[in-house]
């Protein structure tokens, strides 16, 4: 093209194919001089005005990119890649309804257009119309099938509306394309994430930094790897590198937020959230973590912002609302706004609820077949097996009953450490397979097991756990749920220790009711599911201590903990096996990550403002109260 310039520099398409040649080898200066030049030649040319306006937008100048593809197309109305052009140029500067009906216009003239089709899904994502956004993608798919990028961005919209499965396919299609596609493995880091599967997830975003190392999505990803992986130092490294590489990253301000909410800096977390909004005022993530982080005022002016972004259904996705009805709950219980808490509490939970399946028969006959299974002949004849380690400490019992304040007050011991909520013991029974070689079948196959397969068992759970520490005296594992595995744990790790927390059953279901969990806790979110589930959990506890040699479980009720702080914390620690320490009861200073919904609430000394919390809220709680009528206490 240059020899052809050379020889007639008056052929202006001649510096407008220069342009383009030099935009796609990546020389912008050069491609926005020969652009210029062409437009001097022929100012009136719709492809010359196109090839300049395309060069500006990679450039990032997108008004005056915006001005020249506007100009193109009035000159060329049937200008299908310039109104794509123009849909990508107002897309990126925030007009996102002018961009669909620019890609729109652009396949009124190419129906055929699949760059378009894709656009125009991309933008309708951005607008959280999930399901068109999908359709369109699907027939930009039917058009070009082999394309990464419109998998990948079909992925995000499933992956938006919670259909990790679908979405995960797509991706692996994806990479069999482009195995090394950067953009790609952090799509997968993250949906691996959203799946649980943290190690995964790490592998992913680690090759994806490898390939594109500056990339601020990919630190980011790599940093919410890292966090999950109990690694939070390291991943505020990455969350710093993603902000010096994009500063108005507001996705990288919430992750270090939490970070920090998590390691006991609240003060540091407080900015790190207010300067996300700063940058995005509708991230309704962001919202629920700063109203979680400390008590709301009345002056205080989030409250406004959330409810008038609850309030704008058609702005936000279901996902979005329902996350801004918890925190509008926990912003008017602060307040003492009971009746409007109670409101967003319930819409919040109608609107998840509508989102997941819960086999509640299949829930509860779980309960019913583990109490059947281990009886007291059962127990009986297969004691005398197990690892004999007595490393771990199970510190369990109904999700907001206290377990997090439990463990703080252990891990605040000089030989203890925290290790959080671990779903070690429900990995190793899904895929556990007895010496026979069948998998085990969990609860029922427990009778099949010798004892040494128990062995085997608690050994495989010691070497994971000393993962988290390798010479802490004791570690804890705060799972709530590993109330199912009691038996188990007794017949596998038989000097595990095992403390049960308790608290005032309506309102431990009423705390319950009041937060969106980040975990599975599917019967949270109606209120008679809520009580039907407490009370086969405070059956199969009763069931426990009938089974199992007295004094193997520890019982600590939470009310008691907060009237004598002291007294109940030198039980549990002699119930560990440890020398008292007096750090037990400063555990509010203790530096360690704390990731679950009580993350703030351990950094303050005791309080006793959560007990009896249910008493303002009891003329809503109706159908729970029914499911809980003989339960006047904890189970105990």
């Amino acid at each position: 093209m240059r020899r052809a310039i050379a020889a007639d520099g008056t052929v202006a398409h001649y510096h407008g194919d220069l342009a383009e040649i030099s935009r796609l080898a990546g020389d912008l200066d050069g491609a926005q001089i020969s652009a210029r030049r062409a437009l001097e030649l022929a100012p009136n040319n719709p492809h010359a005005l196109h090839n300049l306006g395309s060069v500006q937008y990679e450039r990032g100048e997108l008004e005056e990119a915006e001005v020249l593809f506007r100009r193109a197309v009035a000159l060329q109305p049937a200008f299908a890649d310039a109104y794509c052009n123009l849909g990508n140029a107002l897309r990126a500067r925030g007009n996102h309804e002018e961009a669909a009906a620019a890609y729109r216009q652009a396949l009124s003239i190419k129906p055929d257009y699949a760059a378009a089709f894709n656009n125009l899904g991309t933008v309708l994502r951005e607008l959280n119309r999930l399901e068109e956004a999908e359709l369109f993608y699907r027939r930009s798919l039917a058009l070009s099938p082999n394309d990464p990028l419109t998998l990948n961005n079909l992925a995000l919209a499933l992956r938006d509306l919670e259909r990790y499965e679908e979405a995960s396919e797509l991706l692996e299609r994806s990479l069999a394309l482009a195995p090394d596609n950067a953009k790609t493995l952090t799509y997968v880091a993250l949906l691996r994430l959203d799946q649980n599967r943290h190690e995964e997830a790490h592998a992913a975003a680690q090759r994806a930094v490898a390939a594109l190392p500056e990339d601020p999505e990919t630190l980011n990803a790599m940093g919410l790897s890292l966090h999950e992986l109990g690694r939070g130092e390291e991943a505020l490294a990455f969350y710093r590198r993603a902000l010096a590489a994009k500063p108005d990253y507001a996705g990288a301000l919430n992750n270090m937020g939490n970070v920090f909410k998590q390691s006991g800096e609240l003060s540091q977390a407080y900015d790190a959230y207010s300067r996300s909004l700063a940058i995005d005022s509708r991230q309704a993530d962001v919202f629920v973590n700063l109203a979680d982080l400390r008590k709301v005022k009345a002056d205080d002016a989030c409250v406004a912002q959330m409810e008038a972004m609850a309030r704008d259904v058609e702005a936000l996705p279901a996902l979005a609302r329902m996350r801004l009805h918890f925190a509008l709950a926990k912003a008017h219980d602060d307040l003492g706004n009971f009746g409007e808490a109670f409101a967003h509490m319930r819409e919040g939970n109608a609107l998840r609820r509508a989102k997941i399946t819960y086999d509640e028969p299949a829930a509860l006959a779980f309960f019913d077949r583990i109490r059947e299974t281990f009886d007291a002949k059962l127990i009986s004849a297969k004691e005398g097996g197990g690892e004999a380690s007595p490393i771990p400490v199970f510190v369990l019992g109904m999700p907001r009953s206290g377990t997090t304040l439990i463990e703080q007050i252990l891990a605040s011991h000089p030989k203890v450490h925290g290790a959080g909520e671990l779903a070690l013991m429900s990995d190793i029974v899904a895929s556990f397979e007895a010496q026979h070689g069948e998998p085990l079948a969990f609860p029922e196959g427990v009778r099949e097991l010798g004892k040494d397969d128990f062995t085997r068992l608690g050994r495989e759970y010691v070497t994971r756990l000393r993962r988290h520490s390798a010479t802490a005296l004791r570690i804890t594992d705060k799972m709530p749920s590993n109330f199912c595995f009691v038996g188990l744990i007794h017949l596998a790790l038989p000097n595990a220790r095992i403390v049960h927390v308790m608290r005032d059953p309506l309102d431990t279901c009423l705390s319950c009711f009041s937060r969106l969990f980040s975990a599975e806790q599917n019967h949270t979110y109606d209120l008679a599911e809520l009580g039907r589930h407490y009370r086969k959990y405070a059956e199969l506890m009763a069931h426990w201590r009938a089974v199992l040699p007295e004094g193997r479980i520890l019982e600590v009720r939470y009310e008691d903990v907060i009237a004598d702080l002291e007294g109940e914390a030198r039980r549990i620690i002699a119930h560990c096996g440890l020398d008292w320490s007096e750090n037990c009861l400063a555990f509010h200073e203790t530096k360690r990550q704390v990731k679950t919904a009580s993350a703030s609430q351990v950094r303050r000394p005791i309080y006793k403002t959560a007990q009896g919390r249910a008493a303002a809220y009891r003329k809503f709680l109706s159908p729970l109260i029914a499911e809980l009528r003989d339960f006047t206490e904890p189970p105990g």
